[in-house]
C-alpha cells in the first residue's frame, strides 16, 4: 500500500517535470516553467519521505522537504542552498504584487538540470 502511495508521488511529480520541460522548450512562460518544478521536486520529495516513514504535512517549502531528507540520506545537504532558491521563488515572486520574474533560458536549464539529479536519486533510493 505504501509503495503504491509513493509510486501516486512520484506519477504526479513526473507530470509536473514534463510540463516544465515542455513549457521550456516553447520558451514562454518562465515563471511557470518554475513552478512546475517546484511543484514536482516537492512531490518527489514527500513520496521519498512517505516511503521513509514520514507523516505527510502540508507544507509547501523545499527547504524543510530537503531538510528532512537528509535525516535519511545526507548527500542531499549538497542541495539545500537549491532548495532556499526555489522555495523562495514559490513564497516571493509567485504570487503578486511586483512583476512576473523573468529568468534566462540558461538559469532555467541549470534549475532543470539540478532538479532532474535530485528526482533520479529519490527514484533510486525506492527502487
Amino acid at each position: 500500500m505504501k509503495k503504491q502511495v509513493v509510486n501516486e508521488w512520484f506519477e504526479r511529480g513526473e507530470r509536473d517535470f514534463e510540463v516544465a520541460k515542455f513549457l521550456l522548450s516553447e520558451e514562454k512562460y518562465s515563471d511557470v516553467v518554475l513552478f512546475h518544478i517546484h511543484q514536482a521536486i516537492e512531490k518527489y520529495l514527500k513520496g521519498f519521505l512517505i516511503y521513509k516513514g514520514w507523516k505527510l504535512k502540508k507544507i509547501h517549502d523545499i527547504e524543510v522537504l530537503i531538510t528532512e531528507t537528509i535525516n535519511f540520506k545526507k548527500e542531499f545537504q549538497k542541495y539545500l542552498n537549491f532548495s532556499r532558491k526555489l522555495t523562495a521563488f514559490y513564497i516571493e515572486e509567485r504570487y503578486p504584487p511586483g512583476p512576473i520574474s523573468s529568468f534566462s533560458k540558461d538559469e532555467i536549464k541549470e534549475i532543470l538540470e539540478i532538479s532532474e539529479e535530485i528526482i533520479n536519486k529519490l527514484k533510486e533510493e525506492i527502487k
